[in-house]
């Protein structure tokens, strides 16, 4: 279990990666500050009007860069529609950068930040859009990126650790992913358990929730996760409320309505996903309080079984 002292000495690296880069771009950034610090260390490379991102906690099995070059690929593109969207920062080039064992990415500056509501019915409508507008990405998306290749590792990590997580509650949670996992492989695969249910380019990360806000704009932002996916994925634990207002907005963008058995699907594997997330505690221990709540509602549930899928 990294310590306090670890975690802050690696904030510090990573910072220092990050302003070693810039310099070494061109940017100024005399005037760097770290503006968030959690799952990446988010710089504020001021004066420069650059904010870099450097993941420092990343799943066993996965690796950042492929999910930071979709991120690129996807923002450029949707600013080329006129999207509202945070963009890569043209003052450097819009790729992953290594320095110092962190690689970062570069982001134009949003000014007037204001502080998220997090209304999650509110944002519907702009999550609908952005999905009418993701349905015609022509670029590679992986299918369900943000869950691929780590639960399986993370389970195993989980193993005799009940420090972390009780003995009951992983066997629970292996059960349902072999039942779930098969649908999340291959777009084949999701077709045999949900027939006739499109799948299409989605956020992959609570699009609802990582959306930026200024005084004149509401851009989207954070499409690490971005990938093939049924549009439930980015809809999961959102509420009845909240899915009401999506269906409302997809009728006007031509778009399909939520179908409630693909969605509670999503919603269990998000549960899972939860799970998943316990092993990068060690990596991460303020995660233990984040996680306890959405663990309680999982461990509230019944367990789902074969009957309930399609």
């Amino acid at each position: 279990m990294i310590t306090e002292e670890e975690r802050s000495a690696r904030t510090r690296r990573a910072f220092d990666a990050t302003v070693n880069a810039a310099t070494a771009l061109g940017l100024d950034a005399s005037g760097a500050k770290v503006l968030y610090d959690v799952f990446s260390v988010v710089v504020d490379l001021a004066p420069s009007p650059v904010v870099a991102r450097v993941p420092v906690v990343s799943p066993r099995g996965t690796t950042s860069t492929g999910f930071q070059r979709a991120e690129l690929d996807v923002t450029r593109w949707l600013a080329s529609r006129g999207e509202p969207t945070v963009v890569p920062s043209g003052l450097v080039p819009a790729e992953p950068v290594e320095r110092d064992g962190f690689t970062m990415t570069f982001w134009e500056k949003v000014d007037g930040v204001l502080p998220n509501d997090y209304d999650v019915v509110k944002h519907m409508p702009a999550v609908a859009r952005l999905h009418s507008v993701l349905a015609e990405y022509p670029g590679e998306a992986g299918f369900f990126p943000g869950i691929q290749g780590y639960v399986d590792l993370a389970f195993a990590d989980l193993e005799g650790r009940e420090d972390l997580l009780p003995a009951a509650d992983l066997a629970r949670a292996r059960a349902e992913w072999a039942v779930l996992s098969p649908a999340t492989t291959s777009p084949a695969a999701f077709a045999r358990m949900f027939p006739g249910v499109p799948l299409q380019v989605v956020h992959g990360d609570a699009p609802y929730y990582n959306m930026i806000e200024t005084a004149d704009s509401t851009l989207y932002s954070d499409f690490e996760h971005v990938g093939v996916a049924p549009v439930e994925w980015d809809l999961a634990h959102t509420g009845e409320e909240a899915v009401a207002a999506y269906n409302a907005a997809a009728v006007d963008l031509g778009l399909r309505a939520v179908d409630t058995g693909v969605l509670r699907a999503m919603e269990r594997l998000r549960d899972l996903q939860v799970v998943a997330c316990v092993a990068l505690v060690p990596q991460l221990p303020l995660l233990a309080d984040g996680l306890s709540t959405p663990l309680a509602n999982w461990r509230a549930t019944e367990p789902w079984p074969a009957t309930t899928i399609g």
